[in-house]
């Protein structure tokens, strides 16, 4: 299970919001390659990124500070938020992002994400699935669709997915645990490589997604406030 310490950036600073809130937020750093290169030093082998400005506006907003990271670590970085054109996923990769994350447009247009694996491979593209009560939201999460998550991700391997980051917005932020039964269904149900993200608060969490066969699992809040020790956890599920 490899472990991925976020990095969430709005008006260019480090980030956590709580449920997605955009209102309800908590600065950890004013210079997010900082924090990146951080995670590197503690034996980080991925790092996270959202562009949350990115995901509301639709558009890549936080770029300068992507590329500082990129250009920071020598750790693969894979980032989302705002990419919506096969542009947008040329731009990004260009700056040395090694994946990109599609969520909204995922759900607007599965055609455009068959095009960007015949264009890019399925190793540089990973479907993002934000969930409330096990329906897709979008649109920085503002927005809650009418497509189930499960069935989305079964759409997406489909058309050649390999990999999915699996969020359940209710626990975003809220170091309250992860949504083991939901996110074992998408496990069981899709046979995906599921990135797991949202609730993680201690070392138990890591372990009970460990059991259920996640393939990743993103840790944010609880990295900033020092409930888990990223360099014991990588010991521990990585290597």
């Amino acid at each position: 299970m490899i472990l991925y310490p976020a990095i969430d950036i709005r008006n260019g600073q480090c980030v956590r919001l709580r449920q997605g809130q955009f209102h309800d937020e908590e600065v950890y750093s004013h210079i997010p390659s900082n924090v990146a290169a951080l995670w590197e030093s503690l034996g980080a082998s991925h790092i996270h990124v959202v562009d949350l400005d990115g995901a509301l506006a639709g558009h890549s907003v936080n770029e300068d500070v992507i590329r500082e990271i990129v250009q920071r670590v020598k750790v693969p970085v894979q980032t989302g938020g705002g990419i919506r054109s096969l542009s947008d996923v040329e731009h990004k990769l260009s700056l040395g992002v090694e994946r990109v994350i599609i969520g909204t447009k995922a759900v607007e247009s599965p055609q455009f994400i068959k095009e960007l694996i015949a264009s890019f491979g399925p190793e540089k593209i990973i479907v993002g699935i934000d969930a409330k009560n096990g329906m897709v939201a979008t649109e920085g999460w503002e927005k809650v669709s009418s497509h189930n998550a499960v069935s989305l991700a079964l759409m997406m391997k489909e058309i050649g997915v390999k990999t999915i980051v699996y969020t359940d917005i209710s626990k975003d932020g809220m170091l309250c645990g992860p949504n083991i039964e939901h996110t074992k269904e998408m496990v069981e149900a899709t046979g995906l490589n599921v990135i797991a993200s949202g609730g993680v608060s201690c070392m138990k969490d890591l372990d009970d997604l460990s059991r259920i066969g996640v393939g990743g699992a993103i840790i944010g809040k609880a990295l900033y406030e020092k409930r888990i020790g990223l360099r014991d956890a990588i010991a521990q599920y990585e290597k």
